[in-house]
């Protein structure tokens, strides 16, 4: 067994602020026992329980409720919630008999932070919290400037709920919490989809910093929290690559792949099919000086690609940085052909030399699908491709090593030879 005790204790000086909590932390809540029959992933450091690694009955057990977890013998596992309707039935908090209460939050909490500051120094905004890569299963927490985003996408993180705003109000004291709730995972553990304000108000959207770039962050509206942290260091990365000339950066969502190129003399034109995307993109091309290098368009992007396909255009690079076609195993075959289609679209209207940065942000396509489609794009153009680099998601989003599924983004940077 891995053994995955924590040593030591994190010193916590805690501000005037005050928040409710449901449950006082000197109360001891009786938990229920679950024997497992099947512990070897477990054991072997992953964080999820399956309906079928359990030996108990799930009658009697409340979504979200806490209980330990025991092999056949008895012997004490950890303890976690559990949810009986969701295929993943429990979810691991701890593998020591400690309290789930506030003290336990605020310290995985504190180390999570922590973490940021030592890989990152700029901590003022990124990914706080990364739910199972923070050891915190069904939590998400995003920083912008002094606002926090937070997403619980299970019924046992929705349990902690008051806990964690009232954590996060000690440590980080912001100006404003909002819950952005409204993930069709919740749907799953039949939870509501929901945003409000819980804390605090919001009084105009953050401005956050990227580099030299300043970008607009709609909390309350935007997609996930309002801005894709994770390709950060991706679009940084990228910029370097291109020397001027025209390209595309294709879903474009606030534009921020777009105005980091443009910073570099390049013109670049931005495609979305959400008109609040498209008008995101003109605020953020104001913002930053910009207006003149980037055009926004508000289109489909597969039959945008098909337009400029049968016209004869071609660009000096294009950014492909398209939403999760996989939403679950199920549709994967018809989404590696969505993601063949719009690369295999991008490689044909690229010129000589020119980059292409291509991502796709599903576990479920594995980098070797992901390699694969970058291949098809590559024999059915009759092109050579030359991979610059793969990377993935940011350091705000680490990976845990026993859980492939916490890596989810693959991007790749390629020349077209």
């Amino acid at each position: 067994m891995i053994d995955f005790s924590r040593d030591g204790r994190v010193n916590i000086t805690y501000n005037s602020r005050q928040a409710s909590c449901q449950t006082p932390d000197n109360k001891i809540i009786p938990m229920k026992d679950v024997k497992l029959k099947k512990t070897k992933r477990l054991l072997s450091g992953h964080l999820w329980v399956f309906s079928n690694e359990i030996a108990s009955r799930l009658s009697g057990y409340e979504p979200g409720e806490m209980v330990n977890l025991l092999d056949r013998q008895g012997n004490f596992l950890g303890r976690g919630y559990i949810n009986p309707r969701s295929l993943i039935t429990i979810r691991l908090l701890t593998r020591r008999k400690q309290e789930i209460n506030r003290r336990f939050l605020t310290e995985r909490i504190s180390d999570a932070i922590k973490y940021r500051e030592d890989v990152l120094g700029d901590t003022s905004s990124c990914r706080l919290v990364f739910g199972e890569a923070d050891l915190l299963p069904g939590i998400i927490v995003d920083k912008y400037n002094d606002l926090l985003a937070v997403q619980l996408l299970t019924a046992g993180a929705e349990r902690l709920k008051d806990k964690v705003i009232d954590v996060l109000a000690r440590l980080l004291n912001p100006s404003a919490v909002v819950m952005r709730n409204d993930s069709a995972f919740r749907t799953i553990e039949g939870l509501p989809e929901e945003k409000y304000v819980a804390m605090g108000e919001v009084k105009e959207m953050p401005l956050i910093r990227e580099g030299d770039s300043r970008i607009l962050v709609d909390v309350l509206e935007g997609q996930k929290t309002g801005f894709f942290l994770d390709q950060r260091e991706n679009r940084l990365a990228f910029s370097t690559l291109v020397k001027g000339g025209t390209g595309l950066d294709l879903f474009s969502y606030s534009g921020a792949w777009a105005v980091h190129i443009a910073r570099k003399g390049a013109r670049v034109i931005a495609v979305d099919s959400s008109s609040r995307a498209v008008e995101m993109i003109s605020r953020n091309a104001a913002i930053n000086g910009l207006s003149e290098r980037i055009e926004p368009v508000c289109a489909d992007v597969f039959d945008f690609l098909d337009a400029e396909r049968s016209e004869g255009r071609r660009y000096d690079f294009i950014v492909l940085d398209p939403p999760a076609f996989v939403k679950s195993k199920a549709n994967l075959k018809q989404a590696i052909r969505g993601y063949r289609a719009i690369n295999a679209n991008a490689v044909a209207i690229l010129k000589r030399g020119g980059f292409l940065a291509t991502s796709s942000c599903s576990h479920h396509l594995t980098l070797e699908a992901f390699l694969e489609v970058i291949q098809y794009a590559a024999r059915v153009n009759q092109r050579y491709l030359r991979i610059v680099e793969l990377r993935s998601q940011g350091r705000d989003h680490p990976v845990l090593a026993t859980m492939p599924e916490t890596r989810y983004l693959k991007c790749a940077f390629i020349q077209v030879i």
